[in-house]
């Protein structure tokens, strides 16, 4: 082992990656969630183009498409159900709108985590209270009362990341809210759902179902504008009235869908908005994924950027001799126009949500959208330590602008 120490801050998709190739490149890992456990369910997330290849080079191809949705495809309706448009999940090679390995947030977290457990502390039920970096490393304050030194912090802690308004700033700073509102939580499938999403759209507003557990139960998805948000994201009860008042009259399945919501085992409402910082590093404290550059829901590629980003943060470390100014940096320069195509595709879709033009077809610029999905090259870093890499890594073909 190296030597070095670093700790990552959130366990969700973007930390446990991250973990996985700071391991492989001899770093000392540890990860602590402020969650008393890994938190299941969750939203589909969707892994397309490049981030295929980054779960190859993991070996957790298998894991990952045993543990997927199996949505069919998606279909949008109209209030009487009737389908307007069929969307498949092989459509575009696999990256489609639906793409070939969907997966529940809570799902994707359970394989990284199982993948990395044995190598990797994980602390799970504390939270980092304070830090003071220095020239040689930083030192950290828990929440528990337990006091460490690493040579590097990374926040993978989600749009609302603490580690980054610690060491960033506030948060007003670099969260851009889109004007729309996301809401999706659990329920029974009473709707005969299959292996279909299904997608309704009235007046800016949307509600879906899409199957999950085999077809057991079902996801909903409920979306609408809003001009501004000031619901506390930890108000459950403010967030669920909110979700009532502004689906009230709402057609379709969508008052079947809400009179779930009390019952539901899971809960989850949030803006719609995009993380954007001039940089991601700060001395030797970094950050990755939503917390850094979030691209929103709306882009489809959160996990896809979680997913690139943790293997180039790893490797640019490493290749850099773990030197924090010239691995952020390179990390970055990586980066940033792979992110910038896709928080565009995320604002795009946002604004043709708020404020539809039943009149105007929807136009996409497919050069913006190969770029957003396949914009980026990945380095094999074959000269760098990698410590229990798969016997068999599929490709190490990779895209690139």
């Amino acid at each position: 082992m190296s030597g070095n120490r670093v700790l990552v801050a959130g366990a969700s998709i973007a930390g446990p990656a991250l973990a996985h190739w700071l391991h492989r490149r001899g770093a000392q890992v540890t990860v602590v969630e402020r969650a008393p456990e890994l938190r299941p369910g969750g939203q589909a997330v969707d892994a397309r183009g490049v981030a295929k290849e980054v779960i190859r080079r993991m070996g957790l191809d298998t894991a990952v498409r045993a543990a997927r949705t199996e949505t069919a495809g998606a279909h949008t309706v109209d209030a009487d159900g009737t389908v307007l448009e069929t969307f498949r999940a092989e459509d575009d090679g696999g990256d489609g709108y639906i793409s070939e390995i969907e997966i529940l947030r809570g799902d994707l977290s359970q394989v990284l985590y199982d993948d990395t457990r044995d190598g990797v502390e994980y602390i799970f039920g504390d939270r980092i209270a304070e830090l003071t970096q220095d020239a040689d490393g930083v030192d950290v304050v828990f929440a528990s009362g337990d006091r460490r030194r690493f040579e590097l912090v990374i926040g993978a802690d989600g749009l609302h990341s603490a580690l980054r308004e610690m060491a960033f700033g506030p948060r007003e700073r670099f969260v851009r809210h889109l004007g729309l509102v996301l809401a999706f939580y659990t329920v029974p499938n009473e709707f005969e759902l299959g292996r279909w999403l299904l997608d309704y759209q009235e007046s800016g507003r949307s509600a879906g179902l899409r199957p999950i557990r085999d077809a057991r139960q079902a996801m909903a998805v409920f979306s609408f504008p809003a001009a501004d948000f000031d619901v506390d994201y930890r108000d459950v009860t403010a967030q669920k009235r909110l979700l009532r008042e502004r689906m009230d009259g709402m057609g379709w399945l969508a008052p079947r869908i809400l009179a779930h919501l009390d019952d539901t085992p899971d809960f989850y409402l949030d803006q719609v908005a995009q993380v954007v910082m001039d940089r991601w590093s700060n001395g030797r404290v970094g950050l990755l994924g939503d917390a850094a550059f979030s691209s929103s829901p709306m882009s489809g590629q959160g996990t896809g950027l979680a997913l690139v980003g943790a293997y180039l943060l790893a490797g640019e470390l490493a290749a850099s001799g773990w030197d924090p100014e010239a691995g952020f940096a390179a990390y970055e320069a990586r980066m940033r126009s792979f992110v910038e195509a896709n928080q565009e595709i995320g604002r795009l879709h946002a604004h043709s949500l708020a404020f539809p033009d039943p009149d105007a077809e929807p136009e996409w610029d497919m050069a913006l959208i190969e770029r957003a999905i396949n914009g980026i090259e990945l380095p094999d870093y074959a000269d760098l330590l990698d410590l229990g890499a798969p016997a068999e890594i599929p490709s190490t073909s990779a895209a690139k602008p």
